[in-house]
This record gives structure tokens, sequence and C-alpha cells, in this order.
């Protein structure tokens, strides 16, 4: 895990043109994208023939990446993150707990700009997977250039599930995802685009990066 300085950012929804400032915490985030061989041996889905297991988990909800995080932070003798109901509707984040969770939109895209005022951290077909250049597919992590912080594949490859919810009002329990992904246009990978669903969808370019508190 590489540890992220404490900071702040400021985030926007084009949709209804607001802007606003977060402080965000000294915390610690993967240096990549949770693999297929690490989420598979994890959740114990694996037989053992796991085609690519350096390439990134996808088809992971972001309830399945909820649960993932609780089953690793038990592997690892930490404390659970999310306490979950019963019927799986209610998620209650511990951000004092020392095991894994997602990132928040804050530290998401704080840490993929790391310290840069642009739309991305460098030129984008050095440093991301996207429509132009994926050969339509994900492909192993890390294999791009990182950003100032060792940060790999935070635009391209996969988009990437954040705890946030999305606009409550509007749209529910709709969680938001970030980064772009192998399918997705140039205009799509940059650090401030914003992308959401409903928690239980699934798709070929969206998986998840693991963060913990400090």
């Amino acid at each position: 895990m590489v540890k992220i300085p404490a900071g702040k950012v400021e985030l926007r929804d084009d949709r209804i043109k607001r802007t606003w400032a977060v402080e965000v915490n000294a915390f610690l985030l993967a240096p990549v994208p949770v693999t297929k061989g690490l989420y598979e041996s994890i959740m114990q889905q694996t037989n053992g023939l796991i085609d690519n297991p350096h390439v990134p988990a996808v088809e992971v909800s972001w309830k399945d990446a909820i649960s993932f995080c609780n089953l690793l932070s038990q592997r690892s003798g930490l404390k659970e993150c999310y306490s979950i109901s019963d019927d799986g509707e209610s998620v209650i984040c511990d951000w004092e707990a020392d095991g894994y969770r997602l990132p928040t939109e804050a530290e998401w895209q704080y840490a993929c700009k790391a310290g840069t005022g642009g739309y991305r951290y460098g030129e984008l077909d050095d440093i991301a997977w996207y429509q132009e250049n994926s050969e339509g597919m994900a492909h192993e992590v890390g294999k791009k250039l990182p950003n100032a912080w060792g940060l790999y594949d935070m635009l391209g490859n996969v988009w990437e599930w954040c705890w946030d919810l999305y606009d409550e009002e509007v749209y529910g329990t709709y969680r938001i995802f970030r980064g772009g992904s192998w399918a997705e246009e140039e205009r799509g990978c940059g650090a401030t685009c914003r992308r959401r669903s409903h928690p239980t969808f699934r798709i070929d370019d969206l998986g998840f990066r693991l963060a913990r508190s400090l």
C-alpha cells in the first residue's frame, strides 16, 4: 500500500454545476486495482484455472467489493470496516478501523491527481489502457506509467468503485465509480470524470482498488 499524504481536493458535479472542497486525511491506497487472482482466491471462486491472475478483477458489484474488503480484513487479522445489515441493504463504514475498504470519491480523485492540476497526470497513451489502445480488453495491472505517487492504472484499464453515494435524493442507492476503462473513449479517462450505478451492477470493465485508514 502507498501512503497518501493529507491534503485538499475540489470535487465537481457537472450535472448540477456544483463544486465543493474536501479535506483528505492521510491514508493508504493500493498501487494497482485488485487483481483477478487476489479476488478469486479470497472469494473462493477459483478452481485453480484463472486465465490471467494479473488482470484486474471485473464483473464485481459494489456489494461484492464491500464483502471482499471485509473478508480480506479477516484473513489479514485486521478490524473489518463494514457493518452490513442482514438484508444487505444497509452498509455502515467504521472509518477508524484498520481493515481494507473502498476509497472515498475525494480520496480517489486526490490520489489520482497526485499533486497535478490537469485532467490527467500524464499523456493518456503513456498512462492508460483505453478504447484506442486496449484492443478491446483489460490488461495486466502496472504496465503503464504510474503517477507521481507511484499509483498505476488510476486512469483506464477498469473503472473503480468508490464508497460514496452519487445523489441519494435523485438516484437512491447508486454508488460512484471513477477513472475510465479499456472500453472508454479518451474524454472519459480523466481525474474528475464521475459515473454511477446501482450497487448490484456488474460489468466487464468495472473493478475496484483497496484503501485503508491511518
